[in-house]
């Protein structure tokens, strides 16, 4: 069981002894408390992975440590055994009920408290690959698989959010859409391996100028979205300027043929007190994109300022 880590809450230390002696052979982590007020603040800091709790303690029972414990929704799951003397059918339902995931009877066994705290740590490790599964599933739901950047609902979702902050702290907040120029040209000319590549290059410049407080991302073909925070139009310009000119220096090559790729940009800002939808701002920057591209691309674009 190495790695596993259990706290046992009883208020008698002949009994925190004797779990301590049955648990002496394996190679778990073994946290005591002595009280119900003591467990909660040991779970908290520690996390344990199991819990092995008296029903009676004089502060807190058993029955309202496990609750408590099954009211913490963000952490991960913790296998809970109930020691009792009561063994009568009402009080094993009544601890099982409350979230409880199995029970023994005092005076216990040894071996029987360690079986039961083996198959604790079975179901523990499977709940722990399954988290690991879903945070993977996740996380390739929320990832362009070719550049590995977000992808549009990862941006999404994070501005989303951002949006209520701004509106709430009164920062102001950027939405940049970029779209590569003549792109079509690249893949019809040298083929979709060469157009990844351009892809691929032009996601590098984009994560390497992307700060950790903002997002950037593919959203689908050759458009990208960059979405900023605590920044101006002044700020905007600087990192847009940095991100297209590091692209326009980059020399692509296929077949012995040099190309260069540029890009164009239109950008749309908020700052108030009352958040637009974010589709509102990415049609905005959609507008700016289409008049630098009838500007003459590889050049950015600004709409108004959304105010309220």
């Amino acid at each position: 069981m190495s790695g596993f880590k259990v706290l046992v809450a009883d208020d008698s230390p002949v009994y925190r002894k004797l779990v301590e002696h049955a648990l002496a052979e394996d190679s778990c982590s073994v946290l005591f408390a002595n009280s119900g007020h003591q467990a909660i603040e040991i779970f908290e800091r520690e996390r344990p992975d199991l819990i092995v709790t008296d029903w009676m303690m004089p502060d807190i029972t058993g029955i309202e440590l496990c609750q408590r414990i099954r009211a913490d929704v963000h952490s991960s799951y913790t296998y809970v055994i109930i020691l009792t003397s009561n063994a009568e059918k009402e009080n094993v339902v009544k601890g099982l009920s409350a979230g409880a995931d199995d029970y023994l009877t005092k005076p216990f066994d040894r071996n029987e408290l360690l079986a039961r705290i083996r198959v604790g740590q079975r179901l523990i490790d499977l709940h722990r690959q399954i988290e690991a599964k879903n945070r993977l599933l996740e996380e390739l739901a929320l990832t362009d698989p070719l550049t590995g950047l977000p992808n549009r609902r990862a941006i999404e979702d994070w501005s989303a959010r951002q949006l209520s902050g701004a509106a709430r702290h009164g920062f102001p907040m950027w939405v940049v859409l970029m779209d590569l120029d003549h792109f079509k040209n690249v893949n019809d000319t040298h083929g979709h391996e060469a157009g990844d590549t351009v892809l691929k290059k032009f996601s590098e410049v984009l994560r390497a100028n992307t700060r950790l407080s903002d997002i950037s991302g593919r959203i689908g073909g050759e458009e990208f979205l960059l979405v900023l925070t605590h920044a101006d139009e002044k700020n905007v310009t600087v990192v847009v300027d940095r991100i297209r000119t590091q692209l326009a220096e980059e020399r692509f090559e296929w077949n012995g043929t040099a190309i260069k790729v540029t890009a164009s940009f239109g950008a749309a800002g908020f700052s108030g007190r009352k958040a637009p939808e974010f589709n509102q701002l990415v049609k905005q920057a959609d507008a700016a994109l289409y008049r630098a591209k009838d500007l003459g691309r590889n050049r950015i674009e600004f709409e108004a300022v959304i105010s309220f």
